[in-house]
């Protein structure tokens, strides 16, 4: 009773000290970075699922070591769920994925036409709203206002998702290769690393769409092909 009276009041302090889902916070002006995701369930109340881990194990074990393995137990629920990436975050950095080669390509498009880069990136921007134009709207901005482009640039290819043009464009600017060469490039190799992965998917379906028919067709072959022959080749033996 008494560690069940302590596991209650230990629940009840995590869920008044853990507080509800934040709103995603702005960015700050001037940065590339998004802005702060809402934390997923598991994450939000992480002190919940770390007591109640850590209890259950010290119940479970049980003795003189309860009270270390419980605490260990706790300490591990508590690593991994702050390491665990919320799905809304993990959504939107596939869809800046997914709009990559799309904006490459219309920059490519406003390079070719004469655009400056700032000027360029803002219409691809416009052209083509969505989770990657928004990461890239503060790049324009600062590249307008005069910012350093190599400094731009290489905030930009330590991002996870927009890596390949930061990485293109921090290159073109320090050895002063034509920049609408490399963007063009870079959009056929996005183009063609896109394809495939839509191929991979497609083909991945297709292994997974016959599992369930095989754990269908499995037990029927079983009961009507190999049950009835054991049973004749059984009763014939029996004979």
């Amino acid at each position: 009773m008494t560690l069940l009276a302590a596991v209650a009041a230990g629940a009840a302090a995590a869920l008044l000290v853990s507080r509800p889902g934040r709103m995603p916070s702005r960015a700050r002006p001037g940065s590339t970075r998004p802005p702060t995701q809402v934390d997923g369930l598991l994450r939000r109340w992480r002190p919940l699922w770390a007591l109640l881990a850590g209890a259950g194990a010290a119940v479970l074990l049980g003795g003189p070591a309860a009270p270390v393995a419980g605490a260990l137990v706790g300490a591990a629920v508590w690593v991994v769920a702050g390491r665990v990436e919320p799905r809304g975050v993990r959504l939107r950095r596939e869809e800046v994925r997914r709009d990559l080669p799309h904006v490459v390509a219309l920059l490519g498009a406003a390079l070719r036409s004469g655009a400056a880069p700032a000027v360029a990136v803002d219409l691809a921007c416009r052209a083509l709203p969505g989770a990657a134009a928004d990461r890239l709207r503060p790049v324009a901005a600062r590249l307008e206002l005069g910012a350093d482009p190599a400094a731009v640039w290489g905030e930009l290819a330590d991002d996870p998702a927009l890596g390949p043009l930061g990485r293109t464009m921090a290159r073109t600017h320090r050895t002063g290769a034509p920049v609408v060469d490399a963007v063009d490039r870079l959009g056929e190799d996005l183009a063609r690393q896109a394809r495939a992965e839509v191929e991979d998917r497609a083909r991945a379906v297709g292994v997974r769409a016959a599992v369930p028919l095989g754990v269908c067709l499995l037990p029927a072959f079983l009961l009507l092909g190999i049950v009835p022959l054991v049973a004749g080749l059984a009763s014939q033996i029996t004979l």
